[in-house]
């Protein structure tokens, strides 16, 4: 694919249905109980395996299916620690709420309890992506994970200092102690910043995009800049009056909506089982009063 329209069209759609389905995994483990969340992280350890696999194997692969692989490889790993942040999996010591009236020292201590062990994976995920693309010369993936790591801390600095708009209805059970320690505020600081180098470092991979000597260069640095475009949206969205939530609430389930399916699940059942014949038989016969068939006695000798 080296039409940029359709690329930056793809990367749109990957980023909102990835996003979408993670949401959808965590609110149907929410429902379903005690070892969901767990259960989620573990079936979705292909993500983390076969991500890094064809990071390096892609690593040297200089052509647009290349460019292509490596930046899906990218996202497979980071939508597998996403998934295990919010299953509450690889999450952080702290799980209590912020309490009231907290200096500003106090708070940042006990916000970074609650994702240490999570910005710590991530870390290490990072060196690991370094280490495996380090002197090849394919880093499309290196780029797309480390424009994601960059903006997540962004945008949990952000949060943290305080922002217009902040969405907690889709914070799992797991993570509900999360919403104490953000904060709703005008505006902080880091926000013209954060905003400021991201749209920056979105024209430079545009220019390097239109510089690139290769359809593969093209199309690497269009993925990288439509992704970075992105992640200024999502920082926009925490101050700008946007519905944002609408992308995503309409796929989620909800407690209705499940007990809805299990209850046309047994109606299924119940229509399956008057289908059956054998069944049916069985429920006759079992309706059947037990002396509704009289027992044949042998008369007597002699006519008496």
């Amino acid at each position: 694919m080296t039409n940029p329209w359709l690329v930056t069209l793809s990367t749109v759609f990957i980023w909102w249905f990835s996003t979408g389905a993670i949401l959808w995994r965590v609110r149907r483990a929410d429902l379903e109980g005690r070892g969901a969340h767990q259960l989620s992280v573990v079936l979705g350890l292909p993500l983390l395996i076969f991500g890094f696999l064809y990071l390096h194997r892609s690593s040297d692969d200089t052509t647009v299916q290349g460019a292509h692989i490596a930046f899906l490889a990218a996202l497979s790993v980071w939508g597998w620690f996403e998934l295990a942040f919010l299953s509450g999996v690889v999450a952080g010591p702290n799980r209590l709420p912020c309490p009231e009236g907290a200096s500003m020292s106090e708070r940042f201590v006990r916000a970074t309890g609650t994702i240490l062990w999570h910005e710590l994976a991530l870390l290490a995920a990072m060196i690991a992506c370094t280490v495996i693309v380090s002197d090849n010369e394919n880093r499309i993936g290196l780029l797309t994970f480390g424009i994601l790591y960059t903006a997540r801390i962004s945008a949990k600095l952000n949060l943290f200092l305080g922002v217009p708009r902040i969405n907690v209805q889709f914070l799992p059970s797991p993570l509900a102690h999360l919403a104490s320690h953000f904060k709703l505020a005008r505006m902080n600081f880091l926000f013209p910043v954060s905003v400021t180098v991201l749209t920056f470092a979105a024209g430079c991979f545009l220019e390097r995009a239109i510089s690139a000597e290769s359809d593969a260069g093209f199309i690497g640095h269009v993925l990288i800049a439509v992704l970075t475009l992105l992640a200024l949206l999502e920082h926009w969205f925490m101050v700008l009056p946007l519905p944002d939530q609408k992308l995503w609430t309409w796929m989620l389930p909800t407690a209705v909506t499940e007990r809805n399916r299990a209850r046309a699940r047994a109606a299924r059942r119940a229509e399956r089982a008057k289908a059956s014949p054998l069944s049916g038989a069985i429920a006759v016969a079992g309706a059947a009063p037990a002396t509704s068939v009289p027992l044949l006695r042998r008369p007597p000798r002699g006519g008496k």
